[in-house]
């Protein structure tokens, strides 16, 4: 059962995610490990081969999201947030041009 190793390394995979994504959030991690945990429990008598393989792109697809979307804050103040994007969310940043650029013609 080739799916079965599938569903535990995507499980460990969003453990992992889990982990990097909130890291200090101690409140944000245990829903995560609540969250993943139950989706997977409430799935494991799956047979259906075609239904397994979805449930493992929707979960792929979350890891995904969490990974590329997700940015930590915290109120400093009354009226203020502080953002905490990890190193792997930082993109070079592309300036925004009114005109495009004309092509050369060789």
């Amino acid at each position: 059962m080739a799916s079965r190793g599938r569903v535990l390394k995507l499980f460990k995979l969003l453990h992992r995610t889990r982990q990097e994504v909130f890291k200090n959030d101690t409140r944000a991690l245990e829903a995560a490990r609540q969250k993943i945990n139950e989706e997977f429990k409430n799935n494991q008598h799956e047979t259906s081969e075609e239904k397994i393989n979805e449930l493992l792109k929707i979960a792929s697809d979350v890891e995904v999201i969490l990974r590329t979307s997700v940015i930590q804050a915290v109120h400093t103040d009354s009226d203020k947030i502080l953002l905490i994007p990890r190193k792997d969310l930082l993109q070079d940043n592309t300036p925004y041009l009114d005109k495009p650029t004309k092509k050369r013609e060789s």
